[in-house]
């Protein structure tokens, strides 16, 4: 085992053995997942992890021959350590693929690291638009910021919404979400009276609220990545926001379905963006929701789980196309451009960028049979990344 980070020289020799070591693990094709299995962002792994088992659960761990591995590495959400733990699966374990990142910066220290030694990486969480720009061998099935924050900056602006305030988290997807609303809810008329940004580590959201009420919007747009919804809610109700008639709308990490009941009636009407809803009502998404609860022990799965379970379904048929092949750049090659059906929606790998495009949807949160869920009601199609799409 590896015990400190590799020096650069040393590492440069090790990666570059890589494709001689792939190629005598004959029989067996084997998966890194670096996720954060622990700390602030423990929720995001769980759900990631739970989801990529389940599609091996469904589809078997045998594919075009090959028996699939997966090996497991909690980042607790921290670069250095994501970049270590890739190191150590590239080198030590000869990964063929990489899943995972639970928030960009640990998929930014992994990709020098993909370049080099020329491993397919699937980014299964993190929505920074640059992710995929940082190496030719990072794909996404999870989805970017603007996709969600340039739809919802439309919809605020042409439903009565004149003013909001912004909160982001202080990093690099907050600055996205925030530059996208921006931009598309002042091009409709809107006014953004104040920009606040907010710690990412152990967030105490009050005094930003306590500004924000005493600006007097009409809304209150608002990103904190994925578990740290139900916290901003709590201490937007215990500032009194919802009693002032200031709204809540944002990105779908605001109401993440797996943390949506434990946050009260006090959220229903909330309006959001995003590419997954537990209640996206195809019959596909009816019977993961179900199998993914009776496989976790009634968890609700949530946006991060497709993620994990499309980039499942992205390696499988991938070695289906290379007929078990594991050369990094023929993976990679399959990889591209694909289609296919989630039970988010449509979905497919743009073969250009590697990002995803896929539907977003405009939501509202209601009471269904005594659960709180993000009820879709409006369908923006195939919806590529706009950072991307404007260069």
């Amino acid at each position: 085992m590896l015990g400190t980070i590799l020096t650069r020289l040393a590492a440069g020799v090790a990666l570059g053995l890589l494709a001689a070591g792939a190629a005598s693990a004959q029989g067996v094709v084997k998966i890194g997942v670096i996720e954060a299995m622990t700390g602030q962002q423990q929720s995001t792994g769980v759900q990631t992890l739970a989801a990529m088992k389940l599609y091996m659960q469904q589809h078997g761990d045998t594919v075009a021959g090959k028996k699939i591995e997966l090996i497991v590495k909690d980042d607790g959400a921290v670069a250095d350590n994501a970049k270590r733990l890739a190191q150590e699966l590239i080198v030590r374990d000869k990964v063929n693929v990489l899943i995972g990142f639970a928030v960009t910066p640990t998929a930014l220290a992994v990709a020098p690291l993909a370049t080099e030694a020329k491993i397919p990486t699937i980014v299964a969480n993190a929505g920074t638009s640059i992710i995929t720009e940082r190496s030719p061998y990072i794909l996404r099935t999870s989805f970017t910021l603007p996709q969600s924050s340039e739809i919802i900056g439309e919809w605020a602006a042409k439903n009565g919404v004149k003013k909001v305030v912004t909160i982001v988290s202080d990093y690099a997807p907050g600055a996205d979400a925030e530059k996208s609303f921006t931009a598309a809810f002042t091009k409709g008329g809107g006014q953004v009276v104040e920009a606040l940004k907010v710690p990412l580590a152990a967030p105490d959201f009050a005094p930003f609220l306590q500004r924000a009420r005493d600006a007097s919007p009409d809304a209150v747009f608002v990103f904190v990545p994925s578990g740290q919804g139900a916290t901003f809610v709590k201490q937007f109700i215990e500032r009194g926001l919802d009693k002032a008639g200031i709204k809540i709308i944002g990105t779908g990490d605001v109401t993440d379905d797996d943390l949506l009941n434990g946050m009260g009636d006090q959220v229903i009407g909330t309006v959001t963006a995003h590419m997954y809803s537990a209640d996206h009502p195809s019959e596909l998404n009816k019977k993961y929701v179900e199998a993914f609860k009776k496989a976790n022990n009634g968890l609700r799965p949530n946006f991060m789980s497709v993620g994990g379970y499309d980039a499942m379904h992205l390696v499988y048929e991938a070695l289906k196309k290379t007929n078990g092949d594991t050369n990094g750049d023929k993976l990679l090659a399959a990889m591209k451009g694909m289609a296919w059906e989630s039970p988010r929606g449509p979905i497919s790998i743009d073969p250009e960028t590697r990002d995803i495009v896929q539907n977003i949807y405009v939501r509202k949160v209601e009471k269904k049979n005594g659960e709180l869920y993000n009820v879709e009601f409006e369908t923006f199609k195939d919806v590529k990344d706009p950072g991307k799409a404007k260069k």
